[in-house]
């Protein structure tokens, strides 16, 4: 009895003991099986998906080759640049009814704009007038832009014509009346070496004698203006065009995206906006110091565009993106490192990149020695949007946009 009841013993704890240790010992290898296939599964999946991506970033050539560019701190936002909301006191003029009005002049109230479908247009009243066409249909796509044109600066001469810079047609005398244009000078022509390839703004003496122009690069097209802000490349001029022999001259070369232009009351210098730079240049292109260039204001809180006299005998300076300070500033950050910028190119179009720009206008009168006298702020442009010009007329600003779909109007008794 008692073997029999120690075998049964024995038999009753050997599979308890198997029991208790057999399932554990299953568990433990079940999580590390699983725990290696979801390691693998993910590493493959990772592999899978940054393969592609290291091809590009090796393999691919980035479309541009910046340098590592220096822009001193920016200025800290107080003071004269003071953030506000007066810019949101404008009204919209015209609105969905015309695109990319980049610059404004008037003849008495009619106000005068190039447009982005390659147009000369007058508004008058609430009415839209097309004065003439520069380019050829079709307009409206990234490459129909050359054929089409893309009316930039646009002035009013002496004699009542329109003078016309047009970013890859050339510059163009314009008859508002009759729209009768003559082309005056050639774009894509090679001018010193170089090609005319982005004409921008221009300026002209009030005896009509003399326009002065910016050509921003030789190397970069303005559909490919994103292009050349992040390379920052030094290609850009000033020219000038003798109406009467018709010679065309090179005034001073070597700028980082030359932009706007004005000339001074003496007519022996020029303002002019490098907007890679944030400053605002002075070249002299007459008198003793005919070749020389100075600095009118260094170091904006933003990227400067058109710059049109105001009634106080200063200038009106527009402003699309700023640099923030207290703030970051992306173009900043990104002008120290060049190979984030190529990489940037490489995964991105300038569309898309247009989308991570902050959008904040802002438009400054300026004064000799490049005092800011005064300051009209929109952040987040909610009301005016890529603002690229400032045109003062009997009491009101008139604000040109890149690619808005409207004239703003801001009322200075307002503000």
């Amino acid at each position: 009895m008692n073997d029999a009841a120690g075998l049964r013993f024995r038999r009753q704890h050997r599979p308890r003991v198997i029991t208790d240790e057999l399932p554990e010992h299953r568990q433990k290898n079940t999580v590390t099986y699983s725990g290696k296939v979801f390691q693998v599964t993910l590493l493959s999946l990772g592999g899978f998906l940054f393969f592609p991506l290291l091809v590009i970033i090796l393999i691919l050539e980035s479309p541009i080759h910046p340098e590592v560019l220096s822009l001193k701190e920016p200025p800290v936002m107080t003071g004269c640049w003071e953030p506000n909301l007066k810019l949101r006191e404008a009204q919209r003029l015209f609105e969905d009814q015309i695109i990319g009005p980049e610059s404004i002049a008037n003849i008495g109230d009619v106000l005068f704009s190039g447009t982005a479908d390659g147009k000369i247009v007058k508004l008058i009243g609430r009415r839209i007038h097309t004065v003439t066409r520069l380019g050829n249909l079709p307009c409206g796509s990234r490459e129909e832009e050359t054929n089409c044109g893309r009316p930039l600066g646009i002035r009013v001469g002496p004699n009542g014509t329109l003078f016309v810079a047009d970013a890859y047609l050339g510059l163009f005398e314009v008859n508002p009346t009759t729209g009768e244009s003559t082309r005056l000078v050639s774009g894509g022509q090679v001018v010193a070496g170089r090609k005319l390839s982005f004409i921008n703004d221009l300026a002209v003496t009030q005896d009509g004698k003399k326009l002065y122009f910016t050509d921003s690069s030789s190397r970069w097209q303005r559909r490919d203006y994103m292009h050349l802000i992040m390379e920052a490349t030094a290609d850009g001029r000033v020219l000038e065009f003798d109406t009467e022999s018709r010679e065309l001259t090179v005034v001073m070369e070597n700028l980082r995206f030359p932009n706007g232009i004005q000339l001074l009351p003496d007519e022996e210098s020029v303002l002019v906006a490098e907007t890679t730079m944030a400053r605002i240049r002075r070249v002299h292109v007459a008198g003793l110091n005919k070749g020389g260039m100075d600095t009118f204001i260094d170091n904006l809180p933003g990227f400067p565009d058109n710059i049109r006299p105001s009634s106080t005998g200063g200038y009106w300076v527009a402003m699309s993106a700023v640099r923030p300070n207290p703030g970051f500033s992306m173009l900043d950050f990104l002008s120290h490192r060049p190979w984030i910028k190529k990489l940037i190119f490489k995964l991105f179009s300038q569309e898309v990149l247009m989308k991570f720009v902050p959008r904040y206008s802002l438009v400054a009168e300026l004064h000799d020695g490049g005092i800011c006298t005064r300051s009209f702020h929109d952040p987040n442009g909610l009301v005016a949007a890529y603002v690229s010009e400032v045109h003062e007329y009997d009491g009101n600003l008139y604000l040109g946009s890149f690619r808005s779909p409207y004239v703003a109007k801001l009322d200075l008794r307002r503000v």
